[in-house]
């Protein structure tokens, strides 16, 4: 599958996680026009056990995806108390499927189900299709829309309970 591949835990601010974050945002440029995700990130949302960011890199060192989450209480945008939310989540086009979306995924969900958070959100959109279809294939379900883009038509919204009842 992902061979040599390595998943390291980065600050959010780390030059490498930067750089891929500088390559999603074009991406989500050219997906929908316009601007980025103008979702406000802070680093300081990312610093365990309150969330955590990974970066995959490669035999060479090389950084080729990345994903974190940060936790959320019930406010106004949506979120329920327990929520952990995915963010960032990004495979460079050479290094799409070798199942690295899918690797970091699960070692989210296993650190923020250890951190007590109760349900795993996130929110994509419209344009990436293959975002959705990962997500169902992991037992997501569309929900309730929150966060910055919940009145955008493009928006979707899903979530995967964490913890069993």
């Amino acid at each position: 599958m992902s061979h040599g591949i390595r998943l390291r835990t980065v600050p959010y601010d780390h030059p490498d996680a930067v750089e891929l974050n500088d390559q999603v945002q074009l991406e989500y440029e050219a997906r929908y026009g316009g601007e980025g995700d103008l979702t406000f990130l802070d680093p300081a949302m990312f610093v365990p056990p309150r969330g955590r960011y990974l970066l995959a890199y490669d035999a060479a060192g090389v950084p080729v995806a990345s994903g974190g989450w940060r936790s959320h209480e019930k406010n106004e945008e949506g979120y329920a108390d327990g929520d952990a939310e995915l963010k960032r989540m990004y495979v460079i086009p050479g290094a799409r499927g070798l199942g690295l979306a899918r690797r970091i995924l699960a070692e989210l969900e296993r650190d923020a189900r250890a951190a007590g958070r109760v349900r795993m959100v996130l929110e994509t959109g419209d344009q990436q299709p293959e975002a959705v279809a990962l997500y169902a294939s992991e037992g997501y379900t569309t929900v309730t829309k929150f966060g910055y883009y919940r009145f955008h038509d493009s928006s979707i919204c899903m979530a995967k309970p964490l913890q069993t009842p």
